[in-house]
């Protein structure tokens, strides 16, 4: 080999269950501490959990169950409100969490994230929550497809040199 990498590194095999599995439980992680003073205000606590098993139910991709025992997978739904400081200034990053595990093994599968873009008025969270949990939903989609059509990586990774 000269030393140089290649452009794409090869993608990494999808876990079997996401594929081959029909049933799942939708476990409600909940929000942090950031999060349930943001929902107190313009909803429910249970929204991320809310929003997300109605998206499940639409999908109809898998067949939701009441019981983690009666599922192949559980998808745990959190949403969080991570800090960090950038000079002196704190920002806020909303952002959807979604676990998927074995039911069985309980073995973590994958995860997903995807941010929530911040608002200041009520309206504009609502509508900025939703394109956040359709985010999610695409990028779910998107796995479970790669995963049917061949057990592959939803995209490969470009090398940067």
């Amino acid at each position: 080999m000269n030393g140089e990498q290649p452009d794409e590194l090869a993608a990494a095999p999808i876990p079997a269950q996401i594929a081959a599995s029909h049933k799942v439980f939708i476990s409600n992680a909940g929000a942090d501490l950031a999060a349930q003073a943001v929902f107190k205000k313009v909803g429910g606590p249970d929204e991320a959990y809310d929003g997300f098993y109605s998206a499940m139910a639409t999908w109809k991709r898998y067949e939701l169950v009441s019981a983690p025992a009666d599922a192949d997978l559980v998808f745990e739904i959190s949403f969080n409100v991570p800090m960090h400081m950038n000079g002196g200034l704190a920002v806020y990053e909303p952002q959807f969490g979604l676990r998927i595990l074995d039911a069985k093994s309980h073995f973590l599968l994958w995860t997903l994230v995807e941010p929530v873009k911040g608002a200041f008025r009520e309206a504009s969270w609502k509508k900025n929550f939703e394109v956040g949990l359709n985010g999610l939903m695409g990028d779910l989609r998107k796995l479970s497809a790669s995963a049917a059509a061949g057990n592959q990586s939803p995209a490969p990774i470009k090398n940067s040199r």
